[in-house]
């Protein structure tokens, strides 16, 4: 009798991340695919319960998101907001004038000398006020159902951030 696999918990090692030639070899694997069949709905309807809570301010999940980068990267034009946010730019030309009209986004001044065609972004005050907000009742919505787990599960939730966060990085092309 095989001897029982140590729980994800139990493991002091970490799994060294695998080489193309293994990734390749654990997408046929059926505990990949039955891993990536149960979470995938999980991280959809979570992804929706947090877009409803920036509904409820008034603001789209993608526009809370065009917010962030803006805040994160100031000075940032339309066309590399687009590239960023991996929308054309006619799209993201409509969503910036939108936010200005808004006044949750402003125009910065360009260079003495630059492109006038190019247009530095900055997150507004009232913007800024938005995505705390957003920020906030996403947090507490999260906080609310995690301390309905039990701290077991807590703690299950919180080993599985990393390994979650590798595939965001390894995939942020």
């Amino acid at each position: 009798m095989p001897a029982p696999r140590a729980s994800a918990a139990a493991r002091t090692d970490p799994e060294p991340t695998p080489t193309p030639t293994q990734s390749s070899d654990l997408l046929a694997s059926p505990d990949m695919l039955q891993v990536a069949d149960r979470l995938r709905p999980l991280i959809l309807r979570l992804g929706r319960h947090l877009r409803r809570e920036a509904q409820l301010l008034g603001v789209s999940a993608l526009d809370a998101s065009f917010l962030v980068t803006i805040n994160q990267r100031p000075g940032t034009g339309v066309s590399e907001l687009a590239d960023l946010e991996q929308m054309s730019r006619p799209a993201m030309s409509a969503h910036v004038k939108r936010l200005v009209k808004a006044g949750l986004v402003k125009v910065q001044d360009t260079v003495p000398g630059a492109d006038k065609r190019r247009i530095g972004l900055a997150i507004s005050p009232t913007g800024l006020q938005m995505i705390q907000e957003v920020s906030q009742r996403r947090n507490d919505w999260l906080a609310a159902n995690l301390g309905r787990l039990s701290p077991r599960q807590v703690r299950d939730i919180e080993a599985a951030i990393e390994p979650l966060t590798q595939i965001l990085l390894l995939n942020a092309n």
